[in-house]
């Protein structure tokens, strides 16, 4: 866009305040033409084709996070039909939103769903019984460690009741410290012990008594 356009849209005096532009030109997410005069905005990420969009995917992957597939949109239109097809093509894993199942984020595959890395796709029937597992509340599960008790349910066919006797709530455990039988009592301390002075000027012994304190007999 041309600065009056964005001057008039915005309502701003992009045009004629000298500060304001040169601030609205620094903008980290402003570019500038100058051989056209044009400005335009800077999106996070610039590719324009699916290879590229991978690259970028396998980029953020290996930093430990994922790209909002928003983001993506922002940067190319394109990007989330690219993303399903990768997904299909078992080169990207991507979460969806649970109300209606848009995409939200996308991954990179590191292991390929095929036999020479192992990867497969979880069936569906396992995926389902997975997510049915309920886990009980804080109150119950206190309830039945201390019980003895408590049985974690799993499908019959996976495993068989999973008892969690001799397992207790970790609270209950905390180590209760003891006063020791050493320390004495407050307000009672115990006499200084003597210690006995080594004598070793030797020679001098029948003479003076090295084992007297005669500094403290000055007075």
């Amino acid at each position: 866009m041309r600065l009056q356009d964005i001057a008039i849209v915005t309502n701003t005096p992009l045009d004629t305040d000298m500060v304001l532009l040169e601030k609205f030109k620094s903008h980290d997410r402003i570019q500038w033409d100058p051989k056209t005069d044009l400005y335009s905005y800077r999106h996070e990420f610039s590719f324009r084709n699916k290879a590229a969009l991978l690259t970028e995917i396998q980029r953020q992957t290996r930093k430990g996070g994922g790209i909002p597939v928003r983001a993506l949109k922002e940067s190319w239109k394109e990007a989330p039909q690219a993303i399903e097809e990768l997904e299909k093509e078992g080169e990207v894993l991507v979460t969806r939103t649970v109300k209606d199942g848009q995409l939200r984020m996308v991954f990179w595959n590191e292991i390929k769903p095929d036999d020479d890395s192992g990867g497969k796709q979880v069936e569906k029937e396992f995926f389902d019984l997975w997510h049915s597992l309920k886990v009980p509340n804080d109150v119950d599960l206190l309830r039945a460690l201390q019980a003895g008790a408590y049985f974690v349910r799993f499908p019959y066919y996976l495993l068989s009741d999973v008892p969690t006797e001799g397992l207790q709530a970790t609270a209950e455990e905390a180590p209760i410290l003891k006063a020791s039988s050493n320390v004495k009592k407050k307000g009672k301390r115990a006499a200084p012990r003597q210690r006995q002075a080594k004598i070793t000027n030797t020679h001098l012994k029948g003479e003076i008594d090295l084992s007297r304190d005669y500094d403290a007999h000055r007075k």
